[in-house]
């Protein structure tokens, strides 16, 4: 007979009288998907999230590198666009005037009006707006001119060594009579100066003294707040 013949004639409730050779059989049989279904229980179930986190890190790592890979390669470069633009940064801080400065600035800018043709009807400095390491000054200026007057106004403003903006810029008839080219121009002119090292030593020194006296301020109200609340009375009792 053959294995299949053999197969087909076992007597499931006889388990002991089948051949030794199909006994041996499906002892193997049963040996291979035991081992089969420990390992896929205990090692495939248990170990497949611990190896896709390993290959998700590892792909991290792997874009990490290459990242730092490219930027170690273009190291060179990065270093020259830095030193370039420290070098603009300071030539643009050097256009900043200091403090000693701006009382010839502003004459600069008032001299500039009167060079290009117009009538000085004010020129009102106003008080400073300190920033992060530079103060602004604005200017409010009023102008009467041509329309022509006012492009070499402005032209010969952007010509100074210093920054000066222009801002809030309104060109109106000097009067209801006047002529086409009889106009008014008021404009809020605004240049910069750095702060010295005192001063942003006193502005550092302020904003640390401000949070101090805040924080303080939060604690004694909290303080307060405990102490100014009222204790719960007793219950009478009968």
């Amino acid at each position: 007979m053959s294995f299949i013949e053999d197969l087909k004639n076992l007597d499931i409730n006889d388990i002991g009288r089948w051949p030794l050779a199909i006994q041996a059989f499906f002892m193997v049989l049963f040996f291979f998907i035991t081992t089969a279904g420990a390992f896929w229980f205990f090692v495939w179930e248990n170990q497949m999230p611990r190896l896709e986190k390993a290959q998700a890190e590892e792909r991290e790592l792997r874009s990490t590198f290459e990242s730092k890979q490219k930027k170690a390669a273009n190291f060179s470069a990065y270093k020259a666009q830095l030193a370039e633009i420290e070098r603009s940064f300071g030539t643009m801080l050097r256009q900043l005037p200091g403090k000693t400065e701006i009382p010839n600035l502003l004459v600069d800018i008032s001299q500039t009006g009167l060079g290009a043709g117009l009538q000085e009807e004010l020129f009102q400095p106003m008080d400073e707006v300190r920033k992060d390491f530079y103060a602004e000054k604005p200017i409010k200026i009023r102008l009467s001119g041509s329309y022509h007057e006012f492009g070499r106004f402005v032209s010969e403003i952007a010509a100074l060594p210093r920054i000066v903006t222009l801002h809030d810029i309104e060109i109106t008839p000097k009067s209801k009579d006047a002529t086409f080219d009889e106009l008014l121009l008021n404009v809020t002119a605004k240049t910069y100066r750095y702060l010295d090292e005192e001063e942003l030593s006193a502005a550092a020194a302020a904003a640390e003294a401000g949070k101090s006296a805040k924080g303080k301020g939060k604690t004694r109200t909290t303080r307060e707040t405990s102490k100014g609340k009222p204790k719960p009375k007793a219950e009478k009792k009968g």
